[in-house]
This record gives C-alpha cells, sequence and structure tokens, in this order.
C-alpha cells in the first residue's frame, strides 16, 4: 500500500462519516440524507452521487492507471455529472417504483405486488406474508429499470466522460456544447455492448437493483450511488478492454 492509498482511505472515511448513523449529525440525516418527505430530495440526490459515485470513478482510475486523479481527468466536472445524473435516477426510481407494482398485480397475476411495495422493507413484508411479492416485485422493477433506462444512462455517462476527457478535463472546457455527432461514432460499441450491456446488467445491476428496491425508501438512492463505487470498477474494466 502506497501514501497515496492511506490518503485517499483516510479522506474516503472523512466523506463517508455523515452517512453513518450517529447522533453528531443525526438531524442532518433525517431532515436531509434520509428524508421520507421528499423535502430536498433533487440536492440529496445530487449530494450522494457526486461524492460516492465519483469516489468510484477514482478507484476506477487506481485499478487502471495507478493514480486516484490526474491532469485531465477531471474529477470537479466528473462529480457534476455524477450528481445530475443522481436526480435523474432518483426520478426514475420513483416512477419504475411506483408503475411496475401496479403491471405485476394486474398483468403478471401476482397478488399484494402493490401492498408489498407500500411496506417499509423486506423484513416488514415478509412479517404480513408479502416477502414473496415484494421480492419478485423489486426484481421486476430492476429488470425493467435497467433493460430500459440503464442503457441510456450508461451510454449518456460514457459520452460525458469523453466530453470532459477531450477537453483537458477543465472546468471551462465541460461547460462547452457536447459534440454528440462527433462523440457518438467515436464510442467503442463492441465493449459497450459486449460488457457493459450484456454482462454487467444481468449479472450483475438487476441482481443490486434487486436488493436496492428491497430496501426502505429512504437508503435505496444512497443504496445506488455506493453502487457507483462498483461502477467505477467496472468502468476501469471497461476501459482496459479498449486499450487492448
Amino acid at each position: 500500500m502506497k501514501k497515496q492509498d492511506l490518503i485517499f482511505i483516510l479522506v474516503a472515511l472523512l466523506l463517508i462519516f455523515p452517512f453513518v448513523p450517529n447522533s453528531f449529525l443525526s438531524g442532518f440525516q433525517t431532515e436531509f440524507l434520509y428524508n421520507k418527505e421528499g423535502n430536498w430530495w433533487w440536492a440529496a440526490s445530487f449530494f450522494k452521487f457526486a461524492l460516492l459515485a465519483t469516489m468510484g470513478e477514482s478507484i476506477g482510475l487506481r485499478i487502471s492507471a495507478g493514480v486516484y486523479n490526474r491532469k485531465g481527468f477531471g474529477l470537479l466536472p466528473r462529480a457534476i455529472v455524477w450528481g445530475f445524473l443522481g436526480i435523474g435516477i432518483k426520478m426514475a426510481f420513483v416512477v419504475y417504483a411506483a408503475g411496475t407494482p401496479a403491471l405485476v398485480e394486474k398483468y403478471f397475476g401476482v397478488k399484494g405486488a402493490i401492498d408489498s411495495m407500500k411496506m417499509k422493507d423486506f423484513m416488514e413484508a415478509s412479517a404480513n406474508g408479502l416477502g414473496g411479492a415484494r421480492l419478485f416485485t423489486a426484481f421486476c422493477i430492476s429488470a425493467i429499470l435497467n433493460l430500459t433506462f440503464a442503457p441510456v444512462f450508461m451510454t449518456y455517462h460514457k459520452i460525458t466522460d469523453t466530453h470532459i476527457i477531450d477537453n483537458g478535463g477543465t472546468l471551462a472546457g465541460f461547460f462547452k456544447w457536447i459534440k454528440l455527432k462527433d462523440i457518438f461514432p467515436r464510442l467503442n460499441w463492441s465493449v459497450q455492448w459486449n460488457f457493459i450491456f450484456k454482462r454487467t446488467i444481468p449479472f450483475f445491476w438487476i441482481p443490486a437493483h434487486t436488493i436496492t428496491f428491497l430496501l426502505p425508501g429512504e437508503y435505496q438512492i444512497l443504496f445506488a450511488a455506493a453502487l457507483g463505487i462498483v461502477l467505477g470498477v467496472i468502468m476501469s474494466i471497461s476501459n482496459l478492454k479498449t486499450t487492448k
């Protein structure tokens, strides 16, 4: 372990501290991080993804290039992108979590699907005899979400990454107009399809987000943001595949 790894671990622990249950930050966590009423949901979503998912990108860079940051990587622009993507993911979660249970109960014939998702979590649903319905509905939400929303999200994320790198990772360059017609054909669609879509979606993201929708609602977007750390590792692997 190198000095940079120790520094990163210390900084990471400091950044993760606000998410750990403790009396000192209980008010901040209740009113902002985990609020059930939805107050400041967009800011909380932005904060969680900008922090945790960007941390994942740094870890991915460490795996692929041996450093946590470097000139041209654009750590701040990436954090901004992740923040706004987090808002979009939060909205997608609400839409899919509301519509899919109705689909599952009405058209798939799973009784109690809607009621199971109204309960706090899988444990409460199980205690009320709806554990199976909650598990199957969570799986369906995750599957539909990842087979429709996720490919668009992943492609847009790759486009913004390319835009950031093309502009030297600078904040000023980040706010330039994204040249979609130039970037789109330059994406490595072989890796995007054969690795990102065909492997990570069915074998990681669908199971992972099934767990997400088994959790209490206030923790779902936090868990999804934490998965961004894993995404950083996945992206580093895809970058290695691109260079081969």
